[in-house]
């Protein structure tokens, strides 16, 4: 499995704080990103390459966070 994907999509239209995307690849997979995540000056018509990692290591982390606020959480309840 990768832990990588990157692909093209077209800024199709801007509605109010939201950029509407067309996958290059497939027009009829649309989706939307706050505004704020595109590029400075991205304007309606341009091609992005959008990437997107899997970050393992914070995934690991965050999982062990999670399980130890679950055991004390579970420890607050034997009292």
């Amino acid at each position: 499995m990768q832990d990588k994907s990157t692909f093209q999509a077209s800024l199709d239209r801007v509605e109010e704080h939201l950029a509407v995307l067309l996958l290059r690849e497939d027009e009829s997979v649309r989706f939307t990103l706050p505004l704020a995540l595109l590029p400075e000056g991205a304007r309606e018509g341009d091609i992005l390459e959008i990437a997107i990692h899997r970050d393992v290591a914070a995934t690991a982390e965050a999982r062990r966070r999670v399980a130890e606020r679950i055991e004390r959480l579970r420890g607050r309840g034997k009292e």
